[in-house]
């Protein structure tokens, strides 16, 4: 694989990139927000531990999609910008394979998950590992009887569409190509998140 992964995960790290007074970015082709994470994981906690066992499903489903269409549209703002095409891009070898352990490396850089693919069946299959991220910190509130990385469960679906459910669509008639499913995390007390995609 020519994806040097360190490389990615310095040479992104050292970009500066300040928000507004609202706290809007505008970098990597995207706009993002800077909000502390403590909001984001009491949010999407409050809103899913409150729920009774008939509405988890659907409120889990809201964060996963969320983060789904999130993934697929910013994702594409990031494989496409001048950022990546002076890092990521010159390591390109293998088709969408590279770029897509190049957007796991970024991913990481960003500080949303130290994650890194550890199985990929070009096209029909990609496990992901994350070994620390932001949706872990629920454990604040104690150990979690739930998985709740919805956040990279989405996303990792939305890079797999990017890489494998055609060209990228504005309007994202490819979501939902794929989907995934987390099998693992460290909020309920294992060494390491996993999340498994497959063709939905």
């Amino acid at each position: 694989m020519a994806i040097d992964r360190t490389k990615i995960i310095e040479q992104m790290s050292q970009i500066k990139v300040l928000p507004d007074d609202n706290g809007i970015i505008e970098g990597f082709n995207v706009l993002v927000n800077q909000l502390p994470t403590t909001f984001w994981n009491s949010f999407a906690e409050r809103l899913t531990s409150k729920a009774t066992e008939d509405m988890l499903p659907a409120k889990e489903y809201l964060l996963y999609n969320a983060a789904h269409e999130c993934g697929y549209h910013t994702g594409y703002g990031i494989i496409t910008s001048d950022e990546w095409n002076a890092v990521v891009k010159p390591m390109v070898e293998k088709v969408p394979e590279d770029i897509l352990h190049g957007a796991y490396a970024v991913f990481t850089a960003w500080g949303w998950a130290n994650s890194e693919i550890s199985e990929l069946i070009p096209g029909e299959k990609m496990i992901v590992r994350a070994y620390d991220y932001y949706e872990s910190d629920v454990i604040k509130f104690g150990v979690s009887n739930k998985l709740s990385a919805y956040m990279i469960t989405g996303v990792s679906a939305a890079f797999m569409e990017l890489a494998y459910a055609g060209e990228y669509d504005p309007k994202g008639k490819a979501i939902g190509t794929f989907k995934c499913k987390q099998t693992k995390g460290i909020e309920c007390g294992d060494s390491y998140a996993e999340f498994v995609v497959t063709k939905a």
